[in-house]
């Protein structure tokens, strides 16, 4: 039986500069974007020779800032395979009006960034009394928050997750662990902590594959250990193409040989069945596509 797979994780840039102007978060572009700009028609090309069914494509802030267009233009051309996870300012006045109008166009979930190679944040202006109504919003339509950070704002997220434990939160990247120690990774105990908080889940990339290939950390020792912290259910794939190198069907060759040693069960959970809960909307697609077919 062929593996279903979900990517949560892609992003794409626009040739077109002039409809799609740069303005990235913090005023530096991120070094992938203008290595390898690959534009949604080359995604797709990529996720057809690997062997993905659907995306959450995600916004690149560290290209566009606050402006999800082009995303979203491409989103809406195919409702069917992709929906979009947009960025936006959180602590605006008419934040939760800008999220309605994007969701309008393809959005079905938000992405926070607060740490990453181009900004380096504690990320605490993510949980700003002013921004308490945009996080009570995400819980009244059931939308899912992706959050971008490092170690360095980990005790933001464990905030938030104890002040809104009805919103779904995604870490990127797991939150990018020490594994430096290998097995039992006693390193990546702030990752560990947060496990008991029902509503985070984990998206799982190539940067994670990468670090648990780095010797003393084995891929069969770091999955098991994580799958037994937090449940197959709560973690998901995304591929992180184009920031990471390689092909699509190249990144998913590694996740194959990274999640070898999980059960199926436990593999068709982070290939597409926890992408499937975290945007529902994919599920629906899937099923008006059957029902018109």
């Amino acid at each position: 039986m062929t593996q279903k797979i979900i990517d949560i994780h892609p992003h794409i840039i626009s040739p077109d500069t002039k409809a799609y102007p740069y303005n990235p978060l913090g005023g530096i572009r991120s070094d992938w974007s203008a290595e390898r700009p690959f534009t949604f028609e080359q995604y797709v090309e990529e996720m057809e020779a690997a062997g993905v069914s659907q995306a959450a494509m995600v916004h690149s802030s560290t290209t566009y800032g606050y402006d999800n267009s082009y995303a979203a233009d491409s989103v809406c051309r195919d409702p069917e395979r992709f929906v979009g996870v947009y960025s936006v300012d959180i602590a605006a006045p008419d934040a939760v009006a800008t999220i309605e109008k994007w969701r309008r166009r393809g959005m079905a979930g938000l992405r926070l960034f607060g740490a990453g190679s181009t900004v380096q944040t504690d990320g605490r202006w993510m949980i700003a009394p002013e921004t308490y109504a945009v996080w009570e919003h995400m819980a009244e339509i059931d939308m899912t928050v992706a959050i971008q950070t490092t170690s360095i704002g980990l005790p933001v997220v464990e905030e938030i997750l104890e002040r809104f434990p009805e919103v779904s939160v995604i870490l990127d990247h797991l939150g990018r662990p020490d594994l430096t120690d290998g097995a039992p990774y006693a390193k990546a105990a702030p990752l560990w902590k947060l496990a008991r908080f029902g509503n985070l889940f984990l998206k799982v990339t190539p940067r994670t594959f990468d670090l648990s290939e780095k010797s003393p950390a084995t891929p069969e020792s770091f999955f098991a250990k994580l799958v037994a912290e937090y449940g197959a259910d709560r973690l998901a794939w995304g591929s992180n193409f184009p920031a990471n190198n390689g092909s699509l069907k190249e990144l998913v060759a590694q996740g194959h040989r990274c999640f070898a040693a999980l059960s199926e069960a436990d593999r068709a959970e982070i290939w597409a069945g926890t992408a499937e809960r975290l945007y529902p909307q994919l599920v629906v697609a899937t099923l008006d596509k059957a029902a018109n077919a």
